[in-house]
């Protein structure tokens, strides 16, 4: 079987999408599927195997997206042989969605999207002079109509597939999440984190890691630690990543009184300092009420960070008894109390850490994409399915 990826989004760009395309197409290629993926160009993106980058222009106000150019897209994809795919998968809902629908019918094959973002609580950060009502009804008007244009959907969670069945979506709809590679529990160095960062080695660590984003939440988490700073004076908030919501961020900080105590430590290369840095966290914090899954708590509990985190959307799927977290609400003085408890219990901190390794094992990637496959599969025996789409092509 040969399956056509096609995303608006693809590393060197960092987030949850892209690693979660990475991870199946290694994975899906491991089990016999050939994999193609049509992806923006960037700056600097190296030549791979098996990624068509198309030629994409900057997205306004968002430094590091790309959005590619319909005609260079379409033309991409009108050139490649007849034939060469038997499925299209869709993981972003910008100009991909609208060019894979129209590759998925012009070959006659069946198309399935993921659905990686959870637009309700996403679309107002971005276009904030929509109001917020008004945002949340577009949004949902604008998934009902993607959805149905394609013959299967992924949910990264249960939580994620309810508010698309609430958002009355009749497409068949599969909770699969991305798994872990084996390579995501190779050990940190915690202390050259350290070293690089210029952090004394006993400095307690209160980490964040993934997309600094506004719907991540992140603000709450710097608010939140002015009330860890009056019981621990010693601790230090790191924030690893990039993303449009940094800057406003630093200067949320400074107004605050807080720069001595809080760390940006920017991009983090995945395969080496982004693992030293989940390693050298004492306690990993975590906040986003938009998850579809929330990956990144997974790829913590590999490392052996302990966790305290709300449990909101997707999340609630991964923090569940047993797995290695604190789990607290949205409430500066509780969540904060947790965060204290944990840097002053060692004994506390090696349970959360041996916990969330054993249960992050649970969520192997090949068993993810043995699954992706099983879905392909029954997608492509449905002739139906691609019969209707030679009609309708």
């Amino acid at each position: 079987m040969r399956v056509l990826f096609i995303s608006d989004v693809y590393f060197p760009r960092v987030n949850g999408v892209s690693t979660s395309i990475r991870t199946f197409r290694e994975d899906l290629t491991q089990q016999g599927l050939a994999t193609l993926l049509v992806a923006p160009q960037y700056a600097g993106s190296a030549v791979e195997e098996g990624i068509v980058r198309v030629s994409a222009a900057a997205v306004p106000k968002d430094p590091e997206d790309r959005r590619m150019r319909w005609g260079a897209l379409t033309r991409t994809l009108d050139a490649l042989p007849q034939g060469s795919f038997d499925l299209v998968h869709i993981h972003t809902p910008f100009v991909a969605h609208y060019a894979g629908v129209r590759a998925a019918r012009r070959a006659a094959v069946p198309c399935v999207a993921t659905y990686h973002t959870f637009f309700e609580e996403y679309l107002h950060h971005y276009v904030p002079a929509l109001p917020h009502a008004l945002g949340r009804i577009a949004a949902r008007h604008f998934t009902r109509s993607q959805c149905a244009a394609v013959q299967a959907l992924i949910a990264p969670s249960e939580p994620m597939r309810a508010v698309l069945t609430d958002y009355g979506v009749s497409t068949p709809i599969h909770v699969l999440p991305t798994g872990l590679p084996a390579d995501r529990f190779r050990m940190g160095d915690g202390a050259a984190f350290r070293a690089l960062a210029g952090i004394a080695p006993e400095r307690p660590l209160v980490t964040y890691i993934g997309r600094v984003a506004h719907e991540k939440n992140i603000g709450f988490l710097v608010q939140m630690f002015r009330r860890v700073l009056a019981q621990r004076p010693d601790a230090l908030l790191v924030i690893a990543g990039e993303g449009p919501a940094r800057e406003g961020l630093r200067e949320k900080v400074a107004a605050l009184g807080l720069t001595p105590n809080v760390y940006f430590a920017g991009y983090l290369e995945r395969d080496s300092a982004l693992l030293d840095c989940y390693a050298a966290a004492d306690v990993f914090v975590f906040a986003s009420r938009t998850e579809t899954q929330g990956l990144v708590l997974l790829e913590a509990m590999a490392q052996g960070a302990p966790i305290v985190s709300t449990a909101e959307l997707g999340t609630r799927s991964i923090l569940l008894p047993g797995s290695g977290a604190l789990v607290v609400n949205e409430e500066e003085t509780a969540f904060a109390a947790a965060v204290v408890r944990v840097l002053g219990d060692e004994a506390l901190r090696l349970e959360l850490r041996e916990r969330g390794r054993s249960y992050a094992r649970s969520w192997s990637s090949a068993t993810m994409a043995r699954r992706l496959k099983e879905i392909y599969q029954g997608l492509t025996r449905a002739s139906p399915v691609v019969a209707v789409a030679r009609a309708s092509g």
